[in-house]
């Protein structure tokens, strides 16, 4: 499975979750997928979709948030798996697509393709709550049990990019669509 055929499986769970994307190639897929207000689409923020996600968590703690990030993000921005594992917000969800590329800049090799393992480091950080899917078919099963908590889901896929247009929407309609969503009392 790729990174693309891991978001189709997800898609299909969200129901008012608010989802922070992770930039480039994630965010075209998962807009290619299903564009809804309440997705946040990355645009030239490597490193900070975690960041992001844990913020709109702790303001807003009624609103359930997942975060699709990737392991080269998620490498570039480390110190938010203590930060957000320590605040331990039960709201937030943290969905790590591991391709073990730099998938948006050209597929070089991130470290998970080596010695790095990214659950062992969500461990060491704090998380409590640490899932591993490498199987496609597990993907829409054990998200689907996911309760209320702070969760880091480690999903392990091959590399490579769907080949799908650029998100058509400009950064200050994301940004103006994304927060009427986050203020909706659900």
């Amino acid at each position: 499975m790729k990174r693309f055929d891991a978001i189709k499986k997800i898609v299909p769970l969200l129901k008012d979750e608010l989802v922070v994307c992770n930039l480039g190639a994630p965010s075209r897929e998962l807009f290619h997928i299903k564009d809804r207000n309440e997705n946040f689409y990355m645009l030239g923020s490597m490193g900070l979709a975690s960041s992001i996600a844990f913020g709109i968590a702790i303001s807003r703690p009624e609103r359930r948030i997942w975060c699709i990030d990737g392991d080269g993000s998620i490498l570039m921005n480390l110190g938010s798996l203590s930060t957000i594992a320590n605040n331990h917000p039960h709201n937030l969800t943290l969905i790590i697509i591991d391709n073990s590329t730099y998938g948006s800049t050209g597929d070089q090799k991130t470290y998970t393709n080596g010695k790095t393992k990214l659950d062992i480091i969500a461990k060491g950080a704090g998380f409590s709550s640490i899932l591993i899917i490498d199987r496609e078919e597990d993907i829409t099963e054990i998200l689907k049990k996911i309760s209320i908590g702070c969760h880091f889901v480690l999903i392990k896929v091959k590399p490579g990019n769907a080949p799908v247009e650029n998100v058509p929407l400009h950064p200050e309609e994301i940004k103006k669509r994304f927060r009427n969503a986050i203020l909706i009392d659900k």
